[in-house]
């Protein structure tokens, strides 16, 4: 269930994405180990985005939001925001400054989820997962 989006500029080839794609539900699919992984890709024209008050000012900065459940491991964390890191570098070398992409994990406990009409609270594969997870 966890939910990825990304913030970047137009200009990514298909089999870029492709790659990015993959890679980035492989990170957390490493951290997490819950299916359902999702990507959200929003791409703008430089001239839809402003840095600091000034409409194409520079190359794009990506920002990513992950939209999941709480995770524990500091380590898990740091592994999978660096694989994100790598994925997203590879993918907008040139057309984006990828040196300063910003990822803002958003961690939810799982009575602030629901899933096909019902809290993951209730839910006791997920509750067991996460609880292994977190352990």
């Amino acid at each position: 269930m966890p939910q990825f989006f990304i913030e970047a500029p137009t200009g990514v080839r298909s089999e870029a994405k492709q790659k990015m794609m993959k890679e980035i539900t492989a990170a957390i699919d490493a951290a997490y180990h819950i299916p359902d992984v999702r990507i959200w890709l929003r791409e703008y024209a430089p001239d839809q985005v402003a840095q600091d008050g000034r409409l194409a000012a520079e190359p794009i900065r990506p920002l990513c939001f992950l939209e999941a459940p709480e995770l524990a491991s500091l380590d898990a964390k740091r592994r999978m925001a660096g694989k994100i890191h790598t994925a997203i570098a590879e993918a907008y070398d040139g057309i984006a400054n990828t040196e300063e992409t910003l990822i803002l994990m958003n961690h939810y406990p799982l009575e602030n989820a629901g899933w096909a009409g019902r809290l993951q609270s209730d839910n006791a594969d997920i509750v067991e997962a996460m609880a292994e997870l977190n352990g």
